[in-house]
């Protein structure tokens, strides 16, 4: 295997010691781990795609990836509200982010009924909040989309889907 010499200034050490204790000692495996990724982001970002970093599940939990934002869709069914984006990915494939907010739950009594005067001001009353949810689906083509998502976004996607990605001009 080829050696190379980098030399790093007196200011950048604690980084790399750093990433060398992050990666077990080996700091030819952290550089070359940094050095990929940034390889990977760049080229991504030269064909036009911006690194995408949404959050999935009910915590803090995070996902990342490249791709360019088509659609970012909202509607209302039955009461809950959903947020939907809609990326294609720099692999070809679709990306749908699905946001729903957290919600309010109050009810008051033994049974969960509001009734009366009393569900302003009696003691038996309970409330609490559901947390927000969001997921990411990735679909490898339209049709396969088309069958997870309402019909009015599939078919806005549609149309979004078959402009260029990168269209060159001559001017």
């Amino acid at each position: 295997m080829p050696n190379k010499t980098i030399y790093v200034s007196d200011s950048d050490l604690p980084v790399f010691q750093r990433a060398q204790d992050l990666t077990g000692g080996n700091l030819s495996a952290a550089i070359s781990k940094a050095v990929h990724r940034l390889v990977e982001v760049e080229e991504g970002r030269a064909d036009g795609y911006e690194e995408i970093t949404v959050r999935v599940g009910a915590g803090a939990r995070k996902q990342r990836f490249q791709g360019v934002l088509l659609i970012d869709w909202h509607r209302v069914a039955g009461g809950d509200e959903e947020h939907y984006r809609v990326y294609r990915t720099r692999s070809g494939r679709f990306a749908v982010h699905v946001a729903r907010p957290g919600g309010f739950v109050h009810t008051a009594g033994r049974d969960g009924r509001l009734t009366g005067w009393r569900k302003y001001v009696s003691a038996d009353q309970q409330w609490g909040e559901t947390p927000a949810t969001n997921v990411l689906l990735v679909f490898d083509g339209l049709a396969d989309l088309r069958a997870a998502v309402p019909a009015e976004l599939a078919a806005l996607v549609e149309v979004h889907a078959g402009e260029p990605e990168v269209e060159d001009l001559d001017i």
